[in-house]
C-alpha cells in the first residue's frame, strides 16, 4: 500500500490550492478516505472524509465550504480543493486510508501547506 500526496505549498491569505493523494497497492475504491492535518505544536486534526463512491463527503467546521474532498476512482486518485485559505490552516496534510473499522490504517507521507503573506 502506498499513499503519495503532492500539491501543497505556500500561498497567500485568500488564495487556494489543490491537494492530491495518488495511491497505488490496494483497491482504492473499496475505502474511504480521509485528510487530517497537524499544524506546528498541535496535535493530529481531522478535516474531511469521502466514502468510496464519493457520493457522501463529510468536513471539520474549521473548513466547512472552503475545502472540497474529492476521489477519482478510475486514476486511484484523492483530492483536497482548498479555497479561501487562512494562515490557521498552516498544515503539513496527510492523506489517510480508512479501514473498515474506521480507524486509518495506511497514510501518506503528508504535504506541507503555508499560508501566510
Amino acid at each position: 500500500v502506498q499513499l503519495v500526496g503532492s500539491g501543497g505549498g505556500m500561498v497567500q491569505p485568500g488564495g487556494s490550492l489543490r491537494l492530491s493523494c495518488a495511491a497505488s497497492g490496494f483497491t482504492f475504491s473499496s475505502y474511504d478516505m480521509s485528510w487530517v492535518r497537524q499544524a506546528p505544536g498541535k496535535g493530529p486534526e481531522w478535516v474531511s472524509t469521502i466514502w468510496t463512491s464519493g457520493g457522501s463527503t463529510f468536513y471539520a467546521d474549521s473548513v466547512k465550504g472552503r475545502f472540497t474532498i474529492s476521489r477519482d476512482n478510475a486514476k486511484n486518485t484523492l483530492y483536497l480543493q482548498m479555497n479561501s485559505l487562512k494562515p490557521e490552516d498552516t498544515a503539513l496534510y496527510y492523506c489517510a486510508r480508512r479501514s473498515i473499522s474506521r480507524e486509518y490504517d495506511y497514510w501518506g507521507q503528508g504535504t506541507q501547506v503555508t499560508v501566510s503573506s
